[in-house]
C-alpha cells in the first residue's frame, strides 16, 4: 500500500511540475485570478490518493499522512517558486510568499494601501499586518526608523530593503524574499518582484532592516517539530 501511494504521489507531483513549467510567465502580473492554483491542484491530485475511513475501522497511518502533507507542501512551494522566480528550500514562510503573490499586479497609487492601488510603504504595511500581525507606519522613513539594521549579506526573507537618493534621503521600501530579489510597489508597474542586482536598485540601495517579530524557526527546528508530530 505504501509503495503504491508513493508511486501515485510521485507521478502526480511530476505531472503538476510539467504544468507549471508550461504555464505562461504572465501569471505573476495577472492579478489574483491564478492564485488559487495550489489549492485546486492539490485537491484534484490528492483526492483519491489519501486513504480514508470507509466504515471498516481502517484509518490512515501516520507515515502516510505525513507523506501526503509533505507532497502538498512540495506542490505549493513549486508554485510559489515558479510564480516569484525563486529557488526555494521548502522551509520558507509560506504565508509571506502567498501574501506577496496575492498582491502581485496591484497598480501603484500614491498614499494608498489597498488591492485597488498602493504605494511602496502601503504595500509593505499591509503584508506585515497580514503575515506577522505587525502594524507599521505608512512611511518608508518611519519604517527605517523602526527596523534594526542588517548587513546586506545577512538579509533574510521578510527583511525590509530601503532605497535613497543621496545619503539618508529614503524614498522607497520593499520586502526582501530570497536570491537577491524583493517585492515592492514601483511607480512604473505596481507590485512586482525585482532584483537588487538591477542597475537602478543596486545604485540606489541604502540599507536593509529587520523588524522585531518577523523571525521564523530555522529549517532544523521545523524538521524536528514535524518529526515530533508524526511520532505522536
Amino acid at each position: 500500500m505504501k509503495n503504491t501511494l508513493l508511486c501515485c504521489l510521485a507521478a502526480a507531483s511530476l505531472a503538476l511540475s510539467f504544468c507549471f513549467d508550461k504555464a505562461p510567465d504572465a501569471s505573476a502580473s495577472a492579478g489574483t485570478a491564478t492564485h488559487a492554483v495550489p489549492a485546486v491542484a492539490e485537491a484534484s491530485l490528492l483526492s483519491g490518493l489519501v486513504p480514508s475511513n470507509d466504515g471498516d475501522g481502517d484509518t490512515p497511518v501516520a507515515p502516510e499522512s505525513a507523506l501526503v502533507t509533505a507532497t502538498r507542501d512540495s506542490l505549493a512551494y513549486g508554485y510559489y517558486g515558479q510564480t516569484l522566480g525563486l529557488k526555494l528550500a521548502q522551509t520558507e514562510n509560506k504565508s509571506l510568499l502567498q501574501t506577496v503573490i496575492d498582491w502581485i499586479g496591484t497598480p501603484y497609487s500614491y498614499g494608498a494601501s489597498s488591492r485597488r492601488g498602493t504605494d511602496c510603504s502601503g504595500f509593505v504595511s499591509q503584508v506585515y499586518k497580514k503575515v506577522y500581525g505587525i502594524s507599521l507606519k505608512h512611511s518608508s522613513r518611519a519604517m527605517f526608523g523602526s527596523a534594526k539594521r542588517v548587513a546586506k549579506k545577512e538579509m533574510k526573507a521578510g527583511d525590509l530593503v530601503f532605497f535613497s537618493h543621496g545619503k539618508g534621503n529614503i524614498y522607497h521600501v520593499g520586502i526582501y524574499l530570497k536570491d537577491g530579489k524583493f517585492a515592492h510597489s514601483a511607480t512604473n508597474g505596481g507590485v512586482m518582484v525585482s532584483s537588487l542586482n538591477q542597475a537602478y536598485y543596486s545604485r540606489n540601495f541604502y540599507a536593509a532592516g529587520r523588524v522585531e517579530g518577523t523571525e521564523i524557526p530555522q529549517a532544523e527546528e521545523l524538521l524536528e517539530a514535524a518529526t515530533a508530530q508524526v511520532v505522536n
